[in-house]
């Protein structure tokens, strides 16, 4: 599981749930630029995870339990993998 990863399954469930980004952001209580793909590396180039708390918030906004985001990210994993193969 990489960095890349958990980015993609936030977009993926953003795209599920038929909003952007930002719309599932401020849906969860969250700034809407939360998830903003400027914000997902730091400025010398280093990865910003997202927190386990603004998963939890859009999770919530959305009625979708964790399994959901970790069926998202081993999908997004499975299919990496597979691609290298």
């Amino acid at each position: 599981m990489t960095h890349s990863d958990i980015w993609l399954a936030i977009d993926k469930m953003a795209l599920e749930n038929n909003m952007t980004c930002s719309a599932m952001a401020r849906r969860g209580g969250l700034c809407p630029t939360a998830f903003n793909k400027s914000k997902r590396e730091t400025k010398e180039g280093k990865p910003r995870w997202v927190s386990m708390q603004s998963v939890v918030k859009v999770l919530n906004s959305t009625g979708k339990k964790m399994g959901y985001f970790a069926e998202l990210v081993d999908h997004i994993v499975e299919e990496r993998n597979d691609s290298n193969l």
